[in-house]
């Protein structure tokens, strides 16, 4: 194997990576709760300003992890609680208002921020040998956690005892809360795990891009495809369309640029929607 072929392997299994990672809390919320949270890329923004924040007072890059996830988990607990507990009879409702909660954060980072790009530095910046090829350890480390991640949801998912109440509660929630799951409980869990988990995908991927306060639409849109593509409510759909989006738009853009590599994407969760509305592997 060749040193350009390890690198385009390597870029390609980063962008999956990053797919997944950003797309993972939206998957929880979207596919478990049925809730399309549309302030979900400002949560990944939170993330990756809280980077920049801990950068400013000058400590470590990882004391922006529990950062993040604490700022997340408290405004994720104070919005399902009284933004869409109220409204999850009415999904386009809270469609609406999450997307009034994305402008807000928006407005809100700016004011803070401001408007201008903001860099983050990380120490793990040096390159290592990968198959004869030089290659970012950050990108690497970044890959293999992510990896650990997935791995380590599918065998809470599928083994635990949370994971079985999880399962019951969107197969059936009038019959799992005939059997005392308490689902409003559960419904609130699974609804900051997902907010905190995209604000921990900010919080690793503040060194590799350049921050500002509309990054998140991009992230939203993303992950939104690759969730039409794979289906809801099932990690084989999250797999299924990370691997389609990602290595699509990866592959397009390489060839012919980045617009195309969107226009590809749009593409194909049209067809998707047209022929295939509940995705490759939805529960449904």
């Amino acid at each position: 194997m060749d040193g350009g072929t390890v690198l385009h392997a390597l870029n390609l299994a980063y962008e999956l990576a990053t797919l997944a990672l950003t797309t993972l809390g939206l998957a929880i919320v979207f596919g478990l709760l049925g809730v399309m949270n549309m302030a979900h890329g400002e949560f990944v923004m939170i993330g990756a300003y809280s980077a920049v924040t801990v950068q400013e007072w000058g400590l470590p890059l990882v004391t922006a992890v529990p950062l993040a996830m604490g700022v997340c988990g408290l405004l994720g607990y104070a919005v399902e609680r009284w933004l869409i507990r109220p409204l999850y009879a009415r999904p386009f409702d809270t469609l609406l208002a999450t997307w009034a909660l994305a402008m807000l954060l928006r407005k809100l980072v700016e004011a803070l921020f401001g408007r201008g790009y903001r860099n983050v530095e990380s120490t793990l910046t040096q390159p290592v040998m990968v198959l004869g090829s030089p290659y970012p350890v950050y990108r690497l480390a970044l890959i293999v956690l992510t990896l650990m991640v997935m791995a380590a949801l599918f065998v809470w998912y599928r083994q635990s005892a949370a994971g079985l109440r999880v399962r019951a509660m969107t197969s059936n929630p009038v019959l799992a809360q005939a059997l005392g799951i308490p689902i409003r409980r559960l419904a609130s869990q699974a609804f900051v795990i997902g907010v905190m988990l995209a604000g921990l995908s900010g919080v690793l991927l503040a060194p590799l891009i350049r921050i500002e306060p509309g990054i998140g639409v991009d992230y939203l849109l993303d992950a939104f495809f690759v969730l039409v593509v794979g289906g809801l409510g099932t990690l084989g759909g999250l797999f299924g369309g990370v691997g389609i989006i990602g290595g699509a738009q990866a592959i397009t853009s390489s060839i012919a640029g980045q617009t195309s590599g969107y226009a590809v994407v749009l593409m194909l969760s049209i067809v998707f929607l047209w022929l295939k509305p509940d995705g490759l592997f939805s529960r449904r």
